[in-house]
């Protein structure tokens, strides 16, 4: 991978243990120790921001859930206050 269109930059202090384990994983992989941090840490935010933005329902909540969309209850008096008050803000 080249650095042509790179211009931006991060820096990071390291243990010096954190360090050769970077440098020996980054040679496992045959790859600089540049691109493997930039690979690695990319890989992390994905998983982070998936896990950040993904709902994980157990199976009874799903369940409600879907039911709830597809049954839904009727609206009590103070929903519909609710969507009188919203409808007059439009007009």
């Amino acid at each position: 991978m080249g650095s042509a269109g790179k211009i931006e930059r991060i820096e990071a202090r390291l243990q010096p243990a954190q360090k050769e384990r970077i440098e020996y994983a980054a040679s496992l992989k045959g790859t600089s120790v540049s691109d493997f941090m930039v690979q690695s840490a990319e890989a992390a935010a994905v998983v982070a921001i998936r896990e950040h933005e993904t709902w994980t329902l157990t199976t009874q909540d799903r369940d409600l859930f879907v039911n709830a969309l597809l049954n839904p209850p009727e609206p009590n008096e103070r929903i519909r206050a609710a969507a009188r008050r919203y409808m007059a803000r439009r007009t």
